[in-house]
């Protein structure tokens, strides 16, 4: 470390502070004119002590004076930085599937390379997935301890995570002791690294005799009643010419069951089975390729499939007054979602008895959305029918015609009131209104509405209520009015939508004569029809995991949500959780969210299907909660146990270094310790005011003491 003195002004105005120090001094040490006796001043200094007191006074003004001009400091720290080798060593389950003794014999080898490492005057350290082994491991931890479980391999993780860590370090080499199995993240060779990647390879290239079932494709969910499609992939190696039984299961019991014929090496077959969704909630099923004899591993024969069976479907009623191509059209538009059910109930132009039927049946049901159409009407034939529901509050579309009532219309709705001259219509075409932004809509989309054929509304004026919103204006040729063709309110007890006119189907035909597909028009009505169906969540107790699906050995995530009677949120309530798996074992938690933490985590579930019930005592009234989740059990390290060494040397290639077997660990450490390997300088610089040094002042202090003792000692005054 080296230190020097910079001036921030001239370095002649020392001379000005040490005559300062040397004028103070004399001044206030001056002999007097008259001595008595020989060599002895009138205040009772000789001359050796005036001498010594005077040059004490001089160095304690010269150096307060000298800090007035507020030097600096520059201090020059240089390290030395030894060069630095990392051993990333790939710790998952498929490095150790060629067997514990074999790995062991490698692992021996690699404590002796780290030891001659160390030796050469390398700083060496260990990586592992998962953290489970960093610097810690260095010295003479024993490297044969290592835990070869992790579950999955990102090697382009790991050398990323060292990349970061080491930033800025003397790093040249990571000894990478892997099998090259990649499961996860990125391949490591489409990584940029600024250091040298040694490969060690382990494991055995040559494919194993072997059936995998590869993956399963299956939907995430299901609705109660329906069948749904389960495709097992299964590939093969080394039993060509046998058969092969795959099997689906659900709760031990057999579903389902095919043959397959194997083919060459590697190849790659698919079937499919057809199950029922009979329960609701999370469903289990297992497809399993039972094992051949003179398998490698039966680990990947096996993989479990996880449905979410719902009997959600919203029920709507379309109610029309006669035939329409109109309600084709919206039944068209609703069964495109699968989780619409649709009752269409026509009222007039069918036999009586068919239309009474139809009226008890729809009377009777519980729906979620009604459409009317042409409803309330002027023979006012489905009014009474119409009054029933409106009384329920049920979300509603009305879509006006020829036949529409405009009376009982105007006091049935929230949206808008139409004040229509009687047997007349207009002709007019749909504008979108920028200012509606419930919805996310493509404006430069919504342009084709401009192209489509006019709709038929009633002529006359047309007046909103509070709380509507206009989607669609009217377009008269073109002119542009201020009267609604498409509005809604959401913000009434009964959420409510009106299509002020007839002619969707001509718009759909339309659509699809100018683009070949039915997206905008119909993408449009949906839309509206979800904001006015959707369902409100008004529980004041909220529990549920931040995912669907958790991993095994991966922490479950619970977040809490809990409000009050005008829905502020509260915290510092006990909750109390319940979760039971498919075998009907509960367990139990109590914990209490805060303002800090709403979470809460558990740890170590095994792989399965859950159910969850969580409860609180909100002003001595029980809240509840409820719902579900999945733990699975991913075998990726099982899938693939043929080790990839071809992408081990690429990696090396691509980064300067060079690919290794387990038994040429000498030649590495050759390699690394006969190449020069230059320590690496550091310097750093740092400028400081003299004056913030603290012990000057304690110096300058003990000198004014000194001087001050010795005058009062003495004498003087």
């Amino acid at each position: 470390m080296r230190s020097d003195v910079i001036f921030q002004s001239s370095p002649w105005w020392i001379l000005v502070c040490l005559l300062v120090g040397a004028v103070y001094a004399f001044v206030m040490y001056q002999p007097l004119p008259r001595l008595i006796g020989s060599g002895t001043a009138v205040g009772g200094f000789d001359k050796r002590t005036t001498y010594g007191l005077a040059a004490l006074r001089f160095i304690v003004v010269s150096f307060l004076a000298f800090l007035l001009l507020n030097p600096l400091i520059r201090s020059l720290r240089t390290l030395t930085e030894k060069p630095k080798v990392v051993l990333a060593i790939d710790n998952s389950e498929s490095v150790a599937a060629s067997g514990r003794p074999a790995l062991s014999r490698t692992l021996e080898g690699l404590q002796t390379l780290r030891k001659q490492l160390i030796d050469k005057g390398l700083d060496v350290s260990i990586h592992t997935f998962g953290n489970l082994a960093t610097d810690g491991l260095d010295g003479e931890s024993d490297l044969t301890q290592i835990p070869f479980t992790y579950r999955t391999t990102d090697l382009s993780g790991l050398l990323s995570g060292i990349r970061s860590d080491y930033e800025g370090r003397n790093l040249t080499d990571v000894v990478l002791v892997s099998d090259g199995i990649v499961n996860q993240g990125m391949s490591p060779t489409f990584g940029q690294y600024p250091f040298a990647v040694q490969a060690i390879g382990l494991g055995d290239t040559i494919p194993k005799k072997d059936i995998q079932l590869k993956g399963i494709i299956a939907n995430r969910i299901a609705y109660l009643g329906n069948q749904f499609p389960v495709k097992a992939e299964v590939v093969s190696n080394g039993f060509q010419g046998r058969n092969a039984i795959v099997v689906l299961r659900q709760n031990g019991k057999e579903l389902g069951r095919q043959s397959i014929s194997l083919g060459k090496n590697d190849t790659f077959d698919q079937l499919t089975f057809q199950a029922t969704a009979t329960q609701k909630g999370v469903q289990h099923y297992v497809v399993e390729v039972m094992p051949q004899p003179g398998e490698f591993s039966t680990r990947n024969n096996r993989q479990d499939v996880y449905l979410d069976v719902i009997d959600g479907k919203e029920k709507v009623l379309l109610l029309a007054l006669a035939p329409h191509p109109d309600v084709k059209a919206l039944r068209n538009i609703l069964e495109k979602n699968q989780n619409y059910e649709v009752d269409v109930r026509i009222l007039t132009g069918t036999s009586p008895e068919a239309a009474m039927a139809a009226e008890r049946s729809s009377a009777d049901k519980v729906y979620d959305l009604i459409i009317l159409h042409q409803i309330p009407d002027n023979g006012g034939v489905g009014n009474v029918l119409v009054q029933k529901y409106l009384a329920k509050n049920t979300p509603v579309l009305f879509v006006l015609g020829n036949q529409s009532s405009m009376g009982p219309f105007n006091t049935s709705n929230p949206v808008m009131q139409i004040n229509a001259q009687p047997n007349q219509s207009d002709k007019v075409t749909g504008v979108f209104n920028p200012e509606f932004k419930q919805l996310n809509f493509d404006p430069a989309r919504l342009d084709i509405l401009s192209k489509l054929p006019p709709m038929s509304v009633p002529y006359g004026e047309f007046k909103l209520q509070a709380g509507s919103e206009v989607v669609l204006w009217q377009q008269v040729g073109s002119v542009r009015t201020t009267k609604p063709l498409l509005a809604l309110n959401v913000a009434s007890p009964r959420k409510t939508a009106v299509l002020a006119g007839e002619g969707l189907w001509a718009w759909r035909l339309e659509e699809y004569a100018l683009t070949d597909k039915q997206e905008v028009v119909d993408e449009l009505i949906q839309k509206v029809i979800q904001l006015i169906s959707v369902k409100e969540d008004r529980r004041k107790l909220r529990v549920y995991p931040i995912r669907n699906e958790f991993v095994t050995g991966e922490k479950v995530i619970f977040e809490t949500e809990l409000y009050n009677d005008i829905y502020e949120r509260l915290y510092d309530k006990p909750v109390r959780l319940e979760i039971s798996d498919e075998k009907g074992l509960t367990r139990s938690y109590n914990y209490t969210p805060t303002l800090t933490n709403s979470r809460f985590e558990i740890s170590r579930l095994p792989e399965g299907a859950y159910r969850f019930k969580a409860s609180v005592t909100l002003n001595n009234k029980v809240e509840q909660a409820s719902g579900q989740f999945v733990v699975r059990d991913l075998q990726l390290e099982a899938l693939n146990t043929t080790a990839d060494h071809g992408m081990l040397r690429q990696l090396a290639q691509q980064t300067g270094g060079h690919f290794y077997n387990t038994s040429q660990t000498d030649d590495l450490v050759r390699n690394l310790t006969t190449r020069p390997h230059p320590s690496r300088l550091t310097s750093t610089e740092e400028m400081n005011e003299l004056i913030n040094w603290r012990w000057l002042f304690f110096v300058v202090l003990t000198l004014v003491t000194i001087e001050w003792g010795l005058r009062k000692f003495y004498g003087g005054y």
